[in-house]
Order: structure tokens, then C-alpha cells, then sequence
């Protein structure tokens, strides 16, 4: 601990403990906000609630960020690093000359919010997506399309070129199902509590060591998929 010194009667001088640092009252309702939205949904919380679990007197938390719905989307910008991780990832795989890119390109999606979803302090933004993305009410649509739809874009764009590589026939529109797809298998993987009870004990959910078995998954889904549907003819030429 980090002291200070002050003379006594006697000209010695005796170590002063330094004033604890202030509370981030501004962070704590973001927080608090997070975990309560996170854990009853969107339109269950009030302020007050958000309040008493800041710990903060309830105008503090209109004058930081005003309505609720302002404070719903600060907690998104302030977890707009994750998003742009994901598309840093996704430009690296991108650049990857490995054959198999599709692989790369599923592990760009999935990892960020598999390690994000094991810390303790992106838990409850992981639930949060998760509750947002299956519930999609008016906050929550607005919220999809400003942070998340652009990102969206950048991958299926990115996986239909990869796909494309393999099947010429293959859509922007199949794809989109295909995201579809894989983004369910992920939020269902960083959500659900039963694959413990399931597997009589063994698995333990969320585990992010289960991984590279979900990347495999999607990235096999989608190319079993894609193959379902391409015309006739290509499957009777390799055949």
C-alpha cells in the first residue's frame, strides 16, 4: 500500500495510508446495467433496479447516459472492441493461403465470443447478445442493425466467396441461411446450461475447450449444406 509521511510530536516521521481511489460510478452502472439486462431482459429492468445495483443514486444514472434505452446502447459501444476483433479476424483469414479457409474463416466467427463468454468479464455481454439476437424486440432490433449487421454482412460475404471456391453455384442467399445456421449453433453453445444434465455429467457447459469440434461442425454443416443443393448436373460431372 502506498503511503505517505507525517511528523508526530516527536519529529519522526509515521507512514499515512493514501485515500482510497473513488468508485468508477459510471462503470458500475454500465455494469450493473449489463448483468440486470442480461439476466431478465430488456424491458423486466428499470432504472431504479439498475440503480440499487450500482449502488448509485438513481438520477446519476440519468445523468450519465439519459433514457434507458441510451444506456441499453452504451453498453454495445462500449463492446464495439469485440466486434471489431472479430473483423480483424476475419481479415486474417482472409489473407490465409491454407486450403482449407472456410475452417479459418468459422473460427474468425466463433472464437472471440467463446473466449469472451469464459472471462469473467465479458459473461454477461456474451448472455446479452445471446438474449438480444433471440428476442429481437424494437431496443433490440435497433441494436442488431447499427453493431451487428454490418459485421454480418462481412461474413457471409467472406464465406460465400470461400464456398464459392468449391461450389460455382452457390448463393449469397444460401449462405445467409447458412450464417443463419451457425450463428444458432454458436449462441446455443455460450447459452445453454442442459448439455450437463444431457451428458449424465460429463460435459460442462460452455466449454470453451469444445471449440475446434463446433468450428467443424459449422464449417462441415455448410459445405453438406451448400452440396445438398447444387444443380444436377455438377453432381452427375463428378460422379
Amino acid at each position: 500500500m502506498s503511503t505517505t509521511a507525517r511528523k508526530t510530536t516527536s519529529g519522526k516521521s509515521t507512514p499515512r495510508a493514501t485515500a482510497a481511489p473513488r468508485p468508477d460510478r459510471r462503470h458500475n452502472i454500465l455494469l450493473a446495467a449489463e448483468k440486470l439486462f442480461a439476466t431478465y431482459g430488456y424491458h423486466a429492468v428499470s432504472i431504479r433496479q439498475i440503480a440499487d445495483e450500482a449502488q448509485v443514486p438513481l438520477a446519476l444514472v440519468g445523468y450519465y447516459f439519459g433514457a434507458k434505452q441510451q444506456l441499453y446502447h452504451a453498453i454495445f459501444e462500449h463492446w464495439r472492441s469485440m466486434i471489431n476483433a472479430r473483423l480483424t479476424a476475419l481479415q486474417t483469414a482472409l489473407a490465409d493461403p491454407s486450403p482449407d479457409q472456410l475452417t479459418r474463416l468459422v473460427e474468425a466467427f466463433i472464437s472471440p465470443v467463446i473466449r469472451l463468454r469464459a472471462s469473467p468479464e465479458g459473461e454477461y455481454y456474451a448472455l446479452l447478445m445471446t438474449r438480444g439476437l433471440a428476442l429481437q424486440s424494437e431496443e433490440e432490433d435497433a441494436i442488431i442493425r447499427e453493431f451487428f449487421d454490418p459485421m454480418a454482412q462481412a461474413f457471409i460475404q467472406a464465406f460465400h466467396t470461400s464456398l464459392a471456391a468449391e461450389f460455382p453455384h452457390v448463393t449469397p442467399s444460401q449462405v445467409a441461411w447458412c450464417y443463419q445456421f451457425a450463428l444458432g449453433a454458436l449462441l446455443h453453445h455460450i447459452s445453454d446450461q442442459r448439455v450437463h444434465r444431457l451428458s449424465r455429467g460429463e460435459n460442462r457447459p460452455c466449454d470453451p475447450a469444445v471449440s475446434p469440434q463446433l468450428v467443424a461442425f459449422i464449417a462441415h454443416g455448410m459445405r453438406g449444406a451448400i452440396a445438398s443443393l447444387q444443380p444436377l448436373h455438377s453432381k452427375k460431372k463428378k460422379s
